[in-house]
């Protein structure tokens, strides 16, 4: 077996956790035209945010977040997850103001972070090293892959060293880092996918959150997919791979996340990935075995 967020949060707080996912107004450098205006080839016009609080204060969006969930949380804790878009892409001011607020409430025992490696000046990973004195701070770094054709077709903008760079100062700086890692993507094998993993392991995350690539609509992913370009994983072929990822994985590393579920609403491809409960629970069972 592996060692889950679950058991994790367990350890630590003694309790189940659930994080209040917001959009606290980030953009991206792969959108404001740094680097691009189009985003990475699969990320949707809300910056993965579907299922994020967003608008008002920091506060206001963890009070509106905790109010959907509470009753899925009786007596467990919350985070604070900056979730959309790049959310170290700021001056570090703002940065400063949005996540103090963050933490400031007591029913808050953390902060998470998602951002990119190329977006963490040493400025903000001091920032980021005082608030994990407060409370534990946990950043997410998109890595996707580590082959150069997909980052090329993907249009991640940096360079894999930027991301081990990343990690290694992060994790001087005591901060736990979480990594994403793509199963799917065109042209990839289950062997280039596992080599992912290992380059994750070998850079030295504490975590890995493993997604399914989803075809959401608006995206250039769906223009490509729409022209018969590639084709998405089958339920069977995603376990498979997930199984022999999570074997690359030592002991100490926590798997934050099996699957990913983009919006109903917005989902093209794999349709199958809709049904939550049952991928789940197939991709469970096959774990086990």
């Amino acid at each position: 077996m592996y060692r889950t967020f679950h058991d994790q949060c367990l350890e630590k707080f003694g309790c189940k956790v659930y994080k209040l996912s917001i959009d606290a107004g980030f953009t991206c450098p792969n959108r404001d035209g740094t680097l691009g205006t189009g985003g990475c080839i699969f990320c949707s016009s809300d910056g993965g945010s579907g299922f994020a609080a967003q608008g008002a204060s920091v506060s206001q969006l963890l009070l509106d977040a905790q109010k959907r969930v509470e009753q899925k949380n009786r007596g467990g804790k919350y985070i604070a997850y900056f979730q959309s878009f790049t959310n170290t892409y700021a001056p570090l001011t703002v940065l400063k103001q949005r996540f103090w607020e963050a933490i400031a409430p007591e029913y808050i025992v953390g902060l998470a972070i998602g951002t990119r490696p190329d977006c963490l000046p040493q400025e903000t990973v001091k920032l980021l090293e005082e608030l994990n004195q407060i409370k534990p701070v946990t950043v997410e770094l998109g890595l996707q892959t580590v082959h150069p054709d997909s980052i090329t077709y993907i249009r991640r903008g940096y360079a894999n060293e930027v991301y081990e760079d990343a990690v290694r100062r992060l994790k001087s700086a005591g901060v736990e880092v979480v990594t994403h890692i793509i199963l799917g993507l065109p042209g990839e094998t289950p062997e280039m996918m596992a080599q992912t993993t290992r380059a994750a392991v070998a850079a030295g995350t504490d975590g890995v959150k493993f997604h399914l690539l989803h075809v959401l609509k608006g995206t250039d992913l769906e223009r490509d997919y729409l022209a018969g370009k590639f084709t998405c994983m089958t339920l069977e072929a995603y376990a498979d791979t997930l199984k022999s990822c999570i074997a690359e994985l030592s002991p100490r590393i926590v798997v934050h996340r099996i699957t990913g579920d983009g919006a109903k609403r917005n989902l093209v491809a794999p349709l199958w990935s809709a049904d939550k409960k049952r991928v789940l629970n197939y991709l469970r069972k096959t774990l086990e075995e």
